[in-house]
C-alpha cells in the first residue's frame, strides 16, 4: 500500500505498520482501516458511545439523574436515587467508571453509566 503509513489518530505514534487490510500502531495496539483516517471518520473511529441506563447517549456537560441508591466507603450515608448530577464529563476509566464528576455533599467521583440516566 503506503510506503509510510499515517500516525497513529489515537497516540499519534508514527512507528505504524500495515497488516493486512488494517494499520496497526505498536505503541497503544489501535488498529484502524486506511479510509478512517482524517476528516470525521477518524475522530468517530477513536470515541465511543456511552450510553445511560435507559440507552439515550450521554455527551460531555449533560445532567445525569442516579436512578439507583449508591454506598460510597467512608460516609455513613450514601448517593440516594433521584440525586442529579451537573456538568458530566466522559472518561476512560477503571472497571467501567465512564463518568467523572462532582456530586454535592460528596465531591469528584467516578460513576458507571449504567446508574445513571439523562436528566
Amino acid at each position: 500500500m503506503n510506503e509510510n503509513p499515517p500516525p497513529c489518530p489515537k497516540c499519534s505514534c508514527e512507528y505504524t505498520y500495515e497488516m493486512n487490510a488494517l494499520i496497526v500502531c505498536p505503541e497503544c495496539a489501535h488498529e484502524w482501516a486506511p479510509g478512517e483516517v482524517g476528516g470525521e471518520g477518524g475522530n468517530a473511529a477513536g470515541e465511543c458511545v456511552v450510553k445511560d441506563s435507559v440507552g439515550n447517549v450521554l455527551q460531555d456537560g449533560d445532567s445525569v439523574v442516579v436512578v439507583k441508591a449508591l454506598k460510597v466507603k467512608g460516609s455513613p450515608s450514601g448517593i440516594k436515587a433521584g440525586t442529579k448530577v451537573r456538568g458530566i464529563r466522559l472518561v476512560d476509566g477503571v472497571d467501567g467508571h465512564d463518568i467523572d464528576c462532582k456530586v454535592d455533599g460528596f465531591g469528584a467521583m467516578q460513576l458507571k453509566s449504567s446508574v445513571v440516566r439523562k436528566a
